[in-house]
This record gives structure tokens, sequence and C-alpha cells, in this order.
């Protein structure tokens, strides 16, 4: 099975995990991931910050990695992928402020597009207006966000991930393992090794 091609939007201070581990895990079963963040292009970088929990009432930020873009933001036509992938951190919470953006985010829901977003991410799903009726989790200070906007926000551990039909979410980088792997199966990925066959 061939490849997806999938759309990662960032931004200044995407949390570092969550861009840099799916932007690489992704592409290492096969499919293309294409990162942009607006105002930018192929070749720049966008900073990124490391939220960590360390028994405070809310997550720490150390300063991350640069993460270098591979596509232009100005170049994209959403109809020409096959699914969407928001990481957390601070980026949404000014990403949603650009309408074209939404509209990039609300393609992807009309379509009936996957849609993976993780922690901070639901900010930009529920400011497009793309969780209405849908069952979802986020970074838990995200909630209210994800209820004023008609979704169902579904509290789980930090490490579990929730599927409503083509949207797969979940609260925060310790989440990776399931959320990656909920993700790839709404994309049909097969993953072989030997005889064991994880996605069938």
């Amino acid at each position: 099975m061939a490849g997806k091609r999938l759309l990662m939007i960032v931004g200044d201070f995407v949390e570092d995990y969550e861009v840099m581990v799916p932007f690489q895990a992704l592409q290492a079963v096969g499919h293309e991931v294409y990162a942009v963040c607006p105002g930018k292009k192929r070749g720049d970088s966008v900073a990124t910050a490391i939220h960590d929990f360390e028994g405070d009432q809310t997550y720490s930020e150390k300063p991350g990695h640069g993460f270098g873009l591979n596509a232009t933001f100005a170049d994209i036509d959403p109809s020409d992928f096959d699914a969407l992938v928001v990481p957390g951190g601070r980026a949404p919470e000014y990403l949603r402020l650009d309408e074209e953006v939404l509209d990039m985010v609300r393609h992807f829901d009309a379509a009936g597009k996957p849609i993976a977003a993780i922690c901070h991410g639901l900010q930009l799903l529920a400011t497009a207006g793309v969780l209405e009726g849908r069952r979802c989790t986020a970074y838990p200070a995200c909630g209210p966000e994800v209820t004023m906007s008609g979704g169902e926000y579904i509290e789980v551990p930090v490490t579990d991930a929730v599927v409503d039909g083509t949207l797969v979410t979940a609260p925060a980088w310790p989440a990776h393992p399931a959320w990656i792997a909920k993700f790839l199966e709404v994309l049909g990925t097969k993953i072989q090794h030997g005889d064991v066959k994880i996605f069938a």
C-alpha cells in the first residue's frame, strides 16, 4: 500500500516532542509528512518548547530544538493531502487566529479525512468549529474549549487516546504510542513484522 500524504500544521513554540515524534514516526512507516507554518517557507524553522510534568499544578516549559519546515505554507492546497496532524504546545493558541489555517482544518473535516490532534492542538479544532458532536480528548486545560465548541470532552489517562470516526485525539505526548498507533489504524496503514500483522 502506498503511503499517504499528511499535512502537519505547526507554529513557533509547538511542543517539541509532539512535532518531532509524529513527524519522524509517520515517515518511518512510509507516509509523506509535510510540515508548514503560516508566513514561513520550506527550509525555515520554528522554535519548539518542551512541556514536562514535574509535580506542579500545570506543565513546566523549557526551550526545545529548532524544527525545520519541509514545505511552504503559501504553496499548500489541502485537497492534495489525505490527512491532517495538529501538534500541541503554544502554537495553536496563535495559529487559531489565522483564517487560512482554520479553513484548512475545515477542509479536512468536511471531506471526512482523518485528523490527528494532541494536547493544545484541540484549540485549533475548536476554533475551526469542527468538534460539534464529536468525542475527543485534549490537555485537560483545553477541555472547556472542547465543550464550548460543542464537542464531548473525554477525560482519559495521559497515556491514552480517543478515536471518534476519523478524529484521533490525545491529552499530551506521553500518549504518543497509543495516539500514533490509532491514527495509523484510521489511515489504514498495514505494518507486518514477519508473520505478525500489527494492522491487518
